[in-house]
């Protein structure tokens, strides 16, 4: 089992950077303002080989246990408490603050090991700061730069001590290959943005991003769904900043769930640090498989709601529209019924989507949402034969023939499927270019129709020339 590791300290000492740093992606939110992070955030980390769990969390403050801050600080003490090493970060640039003795106390008290980390350490300024941090009573400083990667491989002797064997590496017996292992930890690396978003090898848990607006219950749900308080809730609107991963398993299937920040209308978003959390957002719908749409029962399919399925659409992924707050609605089979036709008629572009009743708060209509999600995932991923597809094709021509331009009939000779993850159609014949868009439309319906296709967005080539496949 991997060592947990748990970044901590007051706001604003670089912990987001420094963990971006450790699992080599740009995961976390960072900005120069305080107070950023406010869910814990977990990544698998690596230094040279060492390999282990860390925990980004929110900086520590002293607030009323009720209040959002209390609320952040509770995330952060669990982190400590699951950890089974602390890194305790301090910004060696502005030196020790009041604010710093207490949690450093905090973290005294956990009994857990403690690394201190005196960051910013870049300078004069930031080596009086690291010289400073002796006085928490903490052990040594390790005098760091998260956004340079300087200290790095100090951070790893530290590390290693605490280490299992199967985390640590083999080779700690031969001096110079700690030594070898030691510098490579130092060794900067840049994050890795170009990961390929749809390729999942098998056995690998099916991502599900929850989206929505504000305070539409997205985090409720997702504690709910995994039987604890793991991300922040409350009656403050827009608490989520980061896209939050959270593991779990469903029936004995593995998922990544993938909580966001509300998105609201861009012509709204003006704080820099809503844009960047919306961006987030968007980036992990991306790398989703399958989006489920979280609407707010009471006022559900607004102008937003209809923007983010579109949005869901263009990037291709699998659509579930989530109905929450069911609870609180009277005529439930009667509301059912209607936002049922409504999103037909208002989502024509992922036709058929599941639309589920639930209740994030109460856990009503959780396995019917996630049997809405299994089954828009295998149709995602599903392949047409070739032959089905022209039995199909040669109906669709005769119960509705392409235009004629310029006297000379459209021809459509052929179709096969290209790809799937979402399901895209080539369509081979003459002066294709010239199909009018209803024809298109008629065609991806159908093919919608026939072969079952719903809560997917469907793709298609047009291609004119020979059929490829055809040997004569």
């Amino acid at each position: 089992m991997s060592l947990i590791v748990a970044i901590v300290g007051r706001p604003n000492v670089g912990k987001s950077t420094l963990f971006n740093r450790l699992v080599g992606k740009k995961l976390a939110l960072v900005d120069d303002r305080p107070g950023v992070t406010r869910d814990r955030r977990e990544g698998d980390a690596k230094l040279a080989d060492l390999r282990f769990r860390i925990i980004d969390t929110a900086g520590l403050e002293e607030a009323d246990p009720g209040s959002l801050l209390g609320r952040m600080r509770a995330q952060t003490e669990a982190a400590i408490a699951e950890a089974d090493i602390v890194l305790f970060v301090m910004d060696a640039r502005t030196g020790l603050l009041p604010a710093d003795r207490p949690f450093a106390e905090l973290v005294r008290r956990s009994g857990k090991p403690v690394v201190l980390l005196a960051n910013k350490a870049e300078g004069r300024a930031g080596a009086q700061g690291a010289y400073d941090a002796y006085e928490l009573g903490l052990g040594e400083p390790i005098a760091f730069s998260a956004e340079h990667g300087e200290g790095l491989g100090e951070l790893y002797d530290a590390l290693v001590l605490h280490m299992p064997e199967d985390d640590a590496g083999s080779a700690f017996d031969d001096p110079e290959e700690a030594d070898l292992a030691r510098g490579a930890a130092a060794i900067e690396v840049e994050p890795d943005l170009d990961e390929d978003r749809d390729e999942t090898p098998v056995g690998k848990p099916v991502q599900v991003a929850i989206v929505g607006r504000p305070n539409a219950g997205k985090s409720t749900l997702i504690n709910r769904m995994i039987g604890q308080e793991r991300l922040l809730t409350g009656p403050e609107a827009g608490i989520t900043r980061d896209a939050i991963t959270v593991p779990w398993e469903w029936r004995d299937k593995k998922v990544k769930l993938i909580d966001t920040a509300g998105m609201r209308r861009r012509a709204r978003i003006e704080e820099k640090l809503e844009k960047l959390s919306v961006s987030d957002g968007l980036r992990a719908m991306r790398f989703a498989e399958v989006v489920v749409v979280l609407l707010d029962a009471t006022i559900p399919f607004e102008k937003q709601d209809l923007t983010i399925v579109d949005l869901v659409e263009r990037e291709g992924r699998a659509v579930v529209i989530g109905l929450n707050k069911w609870d609180l609605v009277a005529d439930q089979t009667g509301l059912l019924k209607e936002l049922q036709e409504k999103a037909t008629r208002l989502l024509p572009q992922v036709k058929g989507a599941p639309v589920v009743p639930l209740s994030g708060l109460a856990g009503d209509g959780i396995d019917r949402l996630m049997r809405a999600v299994f089954s828009v995932y295998a149709t995602w991923n599903r392949r047409i034969s070739t032959a089905k597809l022209n039995r199909w094709l040669a109906d669709a021509l005769a119960a509705n023939p392409p235009p004629a331009v310029s006297g000379r009939r459209i021809k459509i000779r052929y179709c096969t499927q290209v790809k799937a993850r979402p399901p895209h159609f080539a369509f081979f014949g003459n002066q294709l270019h010239a199909l009018p868009k209803s024809y298109t439309r008629y065609l991806v319906n159908s093919l919608r129709e026939t072969f079952e296709l719903p809560g997917v967005p469907i793709r298609y080539s047009l291609r004119t020339g020979k059929n490829p496949f055809d040997k004569g």
